[in-house]
């Protein structure tokens, strides 16, 4: 039996967003089930024209034998760029993966397209109340694989008349193809120290964000001065922030002035982008980084899912993150002792309010204090989950006296807890789910009729 192929649209999968790495882990982890095509999305694409045929260099980097071809485009396509591909490649079914304005374009010919091959979104919402705003890009997929529970919940809620089938949780998922625990002798994290400089060091904390305002740069960095306010002159020289951030950003602020303007000299920051030889980092470079720090933190008021926490934890580090988004999921919250599922998002909604405290020893969850409604014409309502700096400073100070051997225990709870079947959060469950999801939509799906008749 010959295997289906599908047409991914997304970040090319060559390149580095949070959107292409994903994709080239599912790609990469199904393409023994599957024969994939991509029109690979960048800004200002350098191959943008060209057709990118990966099976010789799958087969060389990877040992894996699959059919793969990249058709690279400056921004997200277009309706005949669409039609093309599709004539020539013949697939049999789409998978949108990124946010669905930017490919308004396909939702405006869903109906044609859904003539001849379903069309499966790979999703993710930030945050409450639920979008209804999204509901036209919903009902013009076929399948909805929700990357978070609280996504799940969303799509379940406003899509209540969907079969089992049309609605799934596929948590994104990190291989230790890329990220892995390494030793603390390892001679590539001693070089890597001595780089940033930290190599006296015993706890560093990692921004990893972009420095955008919904990251709360700002609010990280007043973390760190309280928690830094807490210690003796002495254990300050143990610690410093690990800033891997462009350090100014229209979208975000200057931090080097904020740095400079609110925490005393003595309050160690790496500017990491400043480091010559050390940025852009690659994967493997990245696995350093993480391995290099001590714990993760995200404090954003925002956040679909954060990789950067997952990637952490697969190092197995400890994490710090404000309860918001799919940041919840990395937290481990149980009910009646039992994790939360994505059926329990359905009535919960969020646990942004903090309905369920009992959670992971990796995860130091700090609760929202502030949730306030924020908008825009495009998406005209979302709740922006606030955390006060104070309590993430608590959270830094505990972690801190915890001492070395506990954060490594704690961390090492948390990897192993993503790699295991209570989260599927490692690559090859991603892949496995994509496998599962899809194929149940091959089996289900009924081609839309030429013409649909509607009584007003």
């Amino acid at each position: 039996m010959s295997k289906k192929k599908i047409l991914l649209l997304s970040d090319d999968l060559r390149m580095h967003s949070g959107i292409a790495t994903q994709s080239q882990e599912f790609v990469l982890g199904t393409l023994h089930h599957y024969d994939w095509v991509q029109i690979g999305a960048a800004i200002n694409h350098p191959d943008n024209g060209k057709v990118i045929d990966m099976s010789e260099a799958l087969e060389k980097e990877h040992g894996i034998k699959g059919y793969l071809k990249i058709y690279p485009s400056s921004g997200y396509g277009n309706e005949q760029m669409l039609r093309e591909i599709m004539a020539m490649e013949k697939p049999d079914a789409i998978v949108h993966f990124t946010d669905p304005r930017f490919w308004q374009w396909l939702y405006q010919m869903e109906h044609e397209i859904r003539q001849d091959v379903p069309i499966m979104y790979y999703n993710i919402w930030d945050d409450l109340p639920d979008p209804y705003y999204n509901e036209y890009f919903y009902r013009s997929s076929d399948l909805l694989m929700a990357i978070s529970k609280q996504t799940y919940g969303i799509n379940k809620r406003i899509l209540s008349d969907y079969e089992d089938w049309q609605i799934k949780y596929v948590p994104h998922g990190v291989s230790e193809r890329r990220f892995t625990k390494l030793q603390s002798g390892d001679l590539d994290i001693i070089e890597m120290k001595t780089k940033l400089g930290i190599e006296n060091n015993t706890f560093n904390i990692l921004y990893l964000n972009r420095n955008i305002r919904r990251k709360q740069p700002g609010d990280f960095l007043l973390a760190y001065k309280y928690f830094m306010d807490k210690l003796t002159p002495e254990e300050r020289k143990e610690c410093a922030l690990i800033f891997h951030a462009t350090p100014v950003d229209d979208n975000g602020t200057d931090v080097p002035a904020c740095v400079k303007a609110l925490l005393p000299e003595e309050y160690k920051v790496v500017f990491t982008h400043t480091v010559p030889g050390f940025a852009p980092l690659d994967s493997k470079g990245m696995n350093l980084l993480n391995n290099t720090v001590d714990v993760y933190m995200n404090l954003a008021s925002n956040e679909g899912f954060g990789l950067g926490s997952l990637e952490a934890l697969t190092c197995g580090k400890p994490i710090i993150v404000n309860v918001t988004g799919g940041l919840q999921d990395q937290c481990g919250f149980k009910k009646d002792g039992k994790y939360l599922t994505g059926e329990d998002y359905i009535e919960l909604q969020s646990n942004h309010r903090g309905t369920y405290k009992e959670h992971g020893e990796w995860a130091s969850p700090i609760f929202p204090s502030n949730i306030s409604l924020q908008g825009s014409p495009p998406t005209p309502y979302i709740f922006d989950d606030r955390c006060r700096p104070e309590d993430a400073a608590d959270a830094l100070y505990e972690l801190f006296k915890a001492g070395p051997e506990e954060r490594e225990r704690r961390g090492e709870i948390g990897r192993q807890w993503v790699l295991g079947d209570d989260a599927r959060m490692t690559g090859k469950h991603m892949s496995d789910s994509f496998i599962e999801a899809i194929d149940g939509t091959f089996e289900n799906w009924k081609p839309r009729k030429k013409y649909t008749m509607e009584v007003i």
